[in-house]
């Protein structure tokens, strides 16, 4: 990793402030990430595949900014509980027309940039509109921005945040995709690496009117309050509120920004967190940059090819890794000898299959209770005793390690539907295992998981799959998820 440079001393900001407007280049610009970027095509997912990848779209799951309250509800998954994703899920009224959702998605899943948070692909069934996207883990800008618990964002960082995202729209753009609906400081988010990417999911309207500016009226685009439609120029008119965003850590409303900085205060609109971080230069050509960006007058405003002219040269620290800069963990920082795992989790970390039976014996039933179901009274009186006497003949088959029994025993209570137990599942996994069928166990972890999202049991059992079919690096997410849920609950 590259050494630091020292730290540019803060200036008065009393230079002649520029306000000339920028000029786009002649030349073409570089698309960022756009050749070589190792993601699978865009494809149609079923309901019941982004069903279970969610643990049955569980509250626990839920990653979007207002939670359960959002019109349109973001979850994150696993889909064959390895490649992580997000699902984003909208409201019954939105988008009718099925065909029309289908041509938006696949426009925008031919993107693809490691500038991006790429779209993976959608679901359209019968009312259901969902859209796949890659799972990003390091949370948003606004959260780093505004919400910081530890330290604030570093001014190289910053910066390298905002040509990152200048260059995603520089990207799209170039790719005929020039608008972006509600750009804001929750569509940067960060991949594993801590690099800034931008979502995707702004690439569509939120549904066919296009009505999809949530913010505040006071950082909407003039222009689309008179006209209620979004363009190229109001996405720049948003990047200057985002610059703002950066430069000051809070949101400022953009009349009160050009205020201050009418008025040279340019003092007022930095986050004092930065002092000492940069110099007079940089930080008046980022005003510069914002004051352009925020011009009522549409054509005023700079292109994004320009942006990214003008945000290049700011770069100082190119060497040094966005995880560094950042100050958090990376890759297996987090390693597995460092978690503090449960019996059962290290029995599965070790395939001790002989261990992980033992605990699930001595274990029983009681992560079963508060499991709901739903019985008749004609299945009580017609049903009940034979589905009752397969599960005691699968305990007892399982008991005695009699695991082909096992199987068919538990099979005729699970498909008989009328009681629903994460247990048998668990079991029926573990049966599957001792019988070198990782890929049922591996579907049965995951069922186990739709009943029970919070269920440690669960993922170590996927963990357990997922080494037996070689997914080494699943494996130990899904042993990590383990622990962390198990933390939880002490």
């Amino acid at each position: 990793m590259g050494s630091r440079t020292s730290k540019l001393r803060a200036c008065c900001w009393g230079s002649q402030f520029n306000s000339t407007v920028l000029e786009a280049p002649d030349a073409e610009s570089e698309e960022k990430g756009d050749g070589g970027y190792n993601l699978p095509q865009f494809q149609e997912y079923s309901f019941e595949q982004l069903r279970l990848a969610t643990s049955g779209f569980a509250a626990e799951n839920i990653v979007s900014e207002h939670g359960e309250k959002a019109p349109n509800v973001v979850y994150k998954g696993k889909l064959d509980a390895q490649r992580k994703i997000a699902v984003k899920r909208f409201n019954r009224s939105a988008w009718p027309d099925p065909r029309q959702f289908l041509e938006e998605a696949k426009s925008v899943g031919q993107l693809r940039s490691n500038r991006l948070v790429n779209l993976l692909g959608c679901c359209c069934e019968g009312e259901e509109r969902l859209l796949v996207a890659e799972y990003m883990p390091n949370d948003t800008l606004a959260k780093h921005l505004f919400h910081w618990e530890t330290q604030p964002m570093k001014w190289p960082m910053r910066l390298r945040v905002v040509l990152y995202l200048a260059e995603a729209l520089e990207y799209c753009t170039s790719k005929g995709r020039a608008l972006y609906h509600d750009l804001n400081a929750y569509r940067v988010l960060f991949d594993e690496d801590c690099n800034p990417r931008l979502s995707c999911f702004g690439l569509m309207k939120n549904s066919r009117d296009g009505k999809s500016y949530s913010t505040n009226l006071a950082f909407t685009p003039p222009e689309y309050l008179r006209t209620g439609r979004v363009t190229p120029e109001s996405v720049i008119y948003s990047f200057g509120t985002l610059l703002l965003d950066v430069l000051s850590g809070k949101h400022i409303p953009p009349s009160h920004a050009l205020d201050l900085i009418k008025d040279r205060n340019f003092h007022m609109l930095t986050d004092s967190c930065l002092e000492g971080q940069f110099s007079n230069e940089d930080g008046t050509e980022l005003v510069r940059l914002a004051s352009r960006c925020l011009q009522y007058e549409q054509r005023e405003r700079p292109n994004v090819k320009s942006l990214v002219l003008a945000l290049t040269p700011l770069q100082k620290e190119n060497e040094v890794p966005s995880y560094v800069l950042m100050d958090m963990p990376h890759g297996g920082a987090s390693s597995l000898e460092s978690l503090s795992l449960s019996p059962l989790g290290d029995a599965c970390f070790r395939m001790d299959l002989t261990a992980i039976h033992e605990i699930l014996e001595n274990t029983g039933y009681k992560d079963d209770e508060g499991t709901t179901n739903e019985l008749s009274f004609q299945m009580w009186t017609n049903q009940m005793q034979e589905t009752l006497n397969s599960k005691k003949k699968g305990d007892a088959a399982f008991r005695h390690k009699d695991f082909s029994t096992a199987i068919d025993c538990y099979s005729q209570f699970i498909d008989v539907g009328t009681m629903v137990s994460p247990t048998v599942f668990a079991r029926r996994c573990l049966s599957y295992l001792m019988s070198d069928m990782p890929q049922q166990a591996l579907n049965d972890a995951t069922q186990a998981l739709v009943i029970s999202p919070t269920w440690p049991t669960a993922f170590y059992l996927q963990a357990a799959a997922l080494f037996s079919l070689g997914l080494e690096n699943e494996a130990r997410e899904a042993l990590k998820d383990g622990s962390s849920l198990e933390a939880k609950k002490k």
